[in-house]
C-alpha cells in the first residue's frame, strides 16, 4: 500500500510562489512515475505535471508551462511542485499521485494514476 501526503498549500497573491511537497511511503518509490494533478471548483481534474522515476518530465499542461516545475528526490521519497507567477486560475486542490506500473514514462491519462494523496488547497487571490 502506498501512502502519499501533500503539504505546502495555502493562500498566495497573484504573482506569488508556492512549493508543494509530496511525501511517499514505500521502498520502490524510485521505480514509479509521479504526477501532480489539480481540481478546481466546477472543473474536471487535470494533470499539471508528471515525472518518471528516473526524472523524465512529461510536458506540462499548457496552462502552467513556464511557471511550474516538477522535481523529485528519490533518496527522500519526495516529489515537489514549484509554482511561480501564480494566477487566480491556479486556485484548486492539488494532489500527488502514483502512475500505474513501474519504470514507465507518465502520460496525461488520468486513469493511469492509481494511488492519490488527500490533496492540499491552493488559493491565489487577485
Amino acid at each position: 500500500q502506498v501512502q502519499l501526503i501533500e503539504s505546502g498549500g495555502g493562500l498566495v497573491q497573484a504573482g506569488g510562489s508556492l512549493r508543494l511537497s509530496c511525501a511517499a511511503s514505500g521502498r520502490t518509490f524510485s521505480s514509479f512515475a509521479m504526477g501532480w494533478l489539480r481540481q478546481a471548483p466546477g472543473k474536471e481534474r487535470e494533470l499539471v505535471a508528471a515525472i518518471s522515476g528516473g526524472g523524465v518530465i512529461t510536458p506540462y499542461a499548457d496552462s502552467v508551462k513556464g511557471r511550474f516545475t516538477v522535481s523529485r528526490d528519490n533518496a527522500k521519497n519526495m516529489v515537489y511542485l514549484e509554482m511561480n507567477s501564480m494566477k487566480p486560475e491556479d486556485t484548486a486542490i492539488y494532489f500527488c499521485a502514483t502512475y500505474r506500473g513501474a519504470y514507465r514514462v507518465p502520460t496525461p491519462d488520468l486513469y493511469e494514476y492509481t494511488y492519490w494523496g488527500q490533496g492540499t488547497q491552493v488559493t491565489v487571490s487577485s
